[in-house]
Order: structure tokens, then C-alpha cells, then sequence
């Protein structure tokens, strides 16, 4: 069941950028709602050519990003449970080296650190961003992901 980060409007990239920035995240938001912002927000950084910009996104990614490595180690709500269950087991979008969430939130919060910080050749910050990304979205999609055996 992949579902795609929703914004409430997308009439440019620049509402959507002061969309993300000035919409903080519920306190009360699940792992999926977490996973989809971080997804949201590194669409966005994947574009994005303004160094300054591309900080408060980055910043604004690792503070999802800690609320998501926070999720992890809390149960989760009947509803995500229910979406969660299944009859048969499905391939993973992730390999099997990668099924724990923690070491793909930890991986994609050194990446994020990693491009934000600066230091990096243009290019190769470039490309670790487009990397970041794809993980991001791996890692939003997995934790959604039917795992737990209906009985």
C-alpha cells in the first residue's frame, strides 16, 4: 500500500516550500504521517539550488527524521497495526540487510548531516542528496509496509 506525501495545495514550488517550512509537525503525528514529511521535504531538497534554503530544509528533514527514530521505538496505535496486518507475506521494497528501521533512519540522518554540512565537492553533494532522497522514500515506504501475519 505506497501512498505518496500529500500537501494541501501545489500551485508552486515556492508554496510548497513555505508549506513545509511553515507547517511544523503535529505533535501528535504517527510514523506514517513522520515518514510522509520526510518524504515531502526531501522532494523538495532534491530541487532546490538556494544554499540557504536548502539548510532550513535540511534542518527541518533532521528534526523529522529524529521524530521518526523516535516512533520506532514507540507501539503503535490499532489503526497503523490494522494497516500493517496481512495474510501472506510480501517482498520487501527494502533489502533483507536493511529490515531494521532504526539503521535506515540512522543511515539517512548521517546522509542528511553529511550534504548539509557543506564541506563536500558540488557534485558529490549532488549526487549524496539524490541518494538521500531515495533512501528517504525507501525508508517511508517500508515502515508503512504489511509485515505482520493476520492469525
Amino acid at each position: 500500500m505506497a501512498t505518496t506525501p500529500t500537501l494541501t495545495s501545489l500551485p508552486s514550488d515556492e508554496s510548497v516550500i513555505l508549506q513545509l517550512l511553515s507547517q511544523p509537525l503535529p505533535v501528535d503525528a504517527d510514523l506514517f504521517i513522520v515518514a510522509d514529511n520526510c518524504a515531502a521535504l526531501v522532494s523538495v531538497l532534491v530541487e532546490i539550488e538556494d544554499a540557504k534554503l536548502f539548510t532550513v530544509l535540511c534542518e527541518r528533514l533532521l528534526q523529522a527524521l529524529r521524530k521518526l527514530r523516535e516512533l520506532c521505538d514507540v507501539d503503535l496505535p490499532p489503526d497503523l497495526i490494522a494497516q500493517l496486518i496481512m495474510g501472506e507475506k510480501m517482498n520487501s521494497c527494502v533489502p533483507d540487510c536493511w529490515q531494521d528501521t532504526l539503521t535506515q533512519v540512522d543511515y539517512v540522518l548521517a546522509l542528511t548531516q553529511a550534504v548539509m554540512g557543506g564541506t563536500l565537492p558540488a557534485h558529490v553533494a549532488k549526487e549524496l542528496t539524490g541518494l538521500l532522497h531515495d533512501m528517504v522514500w525507501l525508508l517511508a515506504e517500508f515502515v508503512k509496509e504489511p509485515r505482520i501475519t493476520a492469525h
